[in-house]
């Protein structure tokens, strides 16, 4: 078990995001349109969770624009892929045993 887990759900949605390279503002509406609008992650959510992935190795820094606002493009990395199949590992058998016991119970 990672000591890691279980992730909150916006991490979770911010590594799904990150699969290919994004800047803050593109994950943002990535995880609005995943969620159909449920999940709205403000800029200091999103930022704190972007800087607690780049010190953990999960997402790497992908480029940055020089340019006036200096956007920022971050990708997810092999050990963040590993953290999100082990999140979806652990959410799919919350499902499953979750179907099991409320079909013997209903």
């Amino acid at each position: 078990m990672n000591k890691d887990l279980p992730l909150t759900e916006g991490v979770f949605y911010i590594l799904l995001a990150l699969i290919k390279p994004n800047h803050g503002y593109g994950i943002i509406q990535d995880v609005e349109q995943m969620t159909g609008g449920r999940l709205v992650l403000g800029a200091g959510t999103l930022y704190g969770a972007i800087n607690t992935m780049l010190d953990k190795g999960w997402i790497k820094l992908y480029s940055e624009e020089v340019t006036s606002r200096k956007k920022k493009e971050y990708m997810i990395t092999t050990t963040g892929k590993e953290i999100l199949k082990f999140e979806t590992e652990r959410l799919e058998e919350l499902i499953k045993n979750s179907k099991i016991v409320m079909e013997d119970r209903i």
